[in-house]
């Protein structure tokens, strides 16, 4: 039976969601700035091996998110919901292993993620500020500092955050899978209705020698895998869903999965397609879609577009910020009902989310570069989304004892691939920041 004490919880207090709440949340944290990022893979990569590499990481992504559906409620009959990743992750390697591997990328994954939302939110909220003012030196003499743009976009952020559930913020995460789809679509279909830039090719981009070329695929393979997230949130998402005997939650979820990745696939294809059709190899490795439309075809576009691009990423920042912010939230509030056996109350709560803000604001404007490291760590955090899963389900199902030996192959198979990929995927990483260095600018956010 669910512990009482669920019932006191941000992401456990509301179980009146339905299909349409659970679509809402998951395009809200599985569309990403990130995904402007695809076809800059696709110009190391090409046509054939990106489009594979594309079709391949969707595909295994959205069998490990089905596992997880099956995991939230493993036993029938039994009413025992796993509605964090960290219960599951506990439940299937014990209470030390399930710690050890599943904290750290579960904390990362949501506050990190905070984090480095307030900083492209805010670089964002900066240009559009600047193209409505239509730049210039008076333009740059009433503009804020980084900082200041950082504390401007984090007050939103906070202010917002107020909600009590992760039920309440339903409508937040509505208006953030909009914005989301829409600067997706735009930033796609401007440039195929303009010119091509002169000189664009689609030869893939070789690297300076053997190892460096090695290196370059692994980091395009990086760019596509971590262009799919929200694994951290699906146990969560689907615990706001009534559950009985008749209509378990994995019916509803994996409708709400089923109708939320066929338009994320609807985003991200045509994205990394239309994207490197054209730009080419002239799409930069920073920024990707955004920089290079801006600098391609900022010209010829008028100012209202353009605005309105930037206008959706930022209200997708906030957005997205308020679903991966609730974890936290959560765990905050359950470490002071453990001590108080009571239900946080109002000052508190609001206390907690104020405090997260805050500490986020500090880590944002301490470490601006975070963005840089996104690689690196997001090899480490890798195997929460492709690894951990399979594993899981063979621990918790035991498919091999039932007389399902290919479904225990398949997921071992897939696990192991995972763990390897992880481990190529930070080599690479590490190599590139060797290789170019890490441009680290401490408290000196532009």
């Amino acid at each position: 039976m669910d512990d009482p004490q669920e019932a006191w919880l941000p992401l456990t207090e509301s179980r009146n969601g339905n299909v349409a709440t659970a679509v809402f949340h998951l395009l809200s944290s599985g569309i990403g700035i990130q995904a402007l990022l695809l076809p800059v893979a696709f110009a190391t990569l090409g046509w054939v091996w990106g489009a594979i590499s594309l079709s391949l990481a969707f595909t295994w992504q959205l069998y490990t998110i089905w596992t997880l559906v099956q995991l939230h409620e493993p036993i029938p009959g039994i009413r025992t919901r796993y509605s964090r990743y960290l219960q599951l992750a506990i439940a299937a390697f014990g209470p030390k292993l399930g710690k050890l591997l599943a904290i750290f990328p579960v904390m990362y994954l949501s506050g990190s993620t905070c984090i480095m939302l307030i900083i492209k939110g805010a670089g964002v909220m900066e240009l559009l500020f600047k193209l409505m003012c239509e730049g210039g030196a008076t333009c740059d003499a009433k503009s804020l500092t980084g900082a200041e743009w950082f504390l401007v976009f984090t007050c939103m952020a906070i202010a917002l955050a107020q909600r009590p559930n992760l039920n309440s913020i339903a409508g937040f995460s509505l208006v953030g899978a909009m914005s989301a789809i829409g600067y997706c679509t735009l930033i796609w279909a401007l440039p195929i209705s303009k010119d091509r830039p002169s000189g664009v090719s689609y030869d893939s981009r070789e690297g300076g020698s053997t190892m460096a070329g090695m290196f370059d695929v692994l980091n395009a393979i990086g760019i596509i895998v971590l262009a799919f997230r929200g694994h951290n949130l699906v146990l969560e998402i689907q615990g706001t869903l009534p559950s009985s005997l008749t209509n378990p939650s994995k019916r509803t979820m994996w409708r709400g999965v089923s109708v939320s990745y066929i338009m994320i696939a609807m985003c991200q294809f045509p994205l990394a397609i239309a994207g490197f059709w054209a730009y080419g190899n002239k799409i930069p490795s920073n920024g990707g879609m955004l920089t290079a439309f801006m600098q391609f075809h900022g010209h010829d576009t008028s100012r209202f577009a353009k605005g309105l691009v930037y206008l959706l990423v930022v209200i997708n920042c906030l957005s997205s910020f308020q679903i991966y912010a609730m974890p936290v939230f959560d765990n905050l509030e359950f470490r002071y009902i453990s001590m108080k056996n009571r239900r946080c109350p109002w000052w508190v709560r609001i206390g907690f989310r104020l405090f997260f803000g805050g500490l986020a604001f500090f880590i944002a404007v301490a470490l601006p570069f975070l963005p840089s490291l996104a690689p690196l760590v997001g090899g480490i955090t890798l195997p929460l989304t492709l690894a951990y899963p399979c594993f899981m389900w063979i621990l918790i199902k035991k498919p091999h004892q039932k007389g399902h030996d290919a479904l225990w192959c398949l997921n071992l198979g897939l696990g192991c691939l995972g763990i390897v990929l992880s481990v190529l995927l930070v080599v690479a990483a590490a190599w590139n920041l060797a290789i170019k260095g890490l441009h680290a600018s401490f408290f000196k956010p532009l």
